[in-house]
């Protein structure tokens, strides 16, 4: 059910344009719903051409560690994920925990 709130968020701001032929969209590592779940969510309730991109999350931890997180677990609501340094839960966020509509293609 989450994806259908995020994937109308999605259609609501592609449909500020007139026309729209394709729409990209960006998820986040640490972006809830799952990647695969949202492309198939938004797949069946749009005929635009869809790319969805993937993007590397990036976290900052007190222990010093500045780069990729590892992932938990990740469901639809949530993520886990630690410092894969010191293993540290939950460190700060600096990307990768969104989704983002990037590009709207019109005709």
């Amino acid at each position: 059910m989450h994806e259908h709130v995020i994937s109308e968020q999605i259609i609501q701001k592609a449909l500020m344009y007139n026309n729209v032929k394709a729409i990209t969209v960006e998820v986040g590592d640490l972006a809830s719903p799952p990647i695969e779940d949202l492309k198939e969510h938004l797949s069946a309730i749009i005929s635009w051409d869809l790319i969805v991109k993937s993007k590397k999350a990036t976290i900052n931890c007190d222990c010093g560690f500045k780069g990729e997180p590892n992932i938990r677990q990740k469901n639809h609501t949530n993520v886990i994920y630690n410092c894969p340094e010191c293993e540290a839960l939950l460190p700060e966020i600096l990307d990768g925990d969104k989704i983002i509509l990037t590009n709207v293609e019109v005709e």
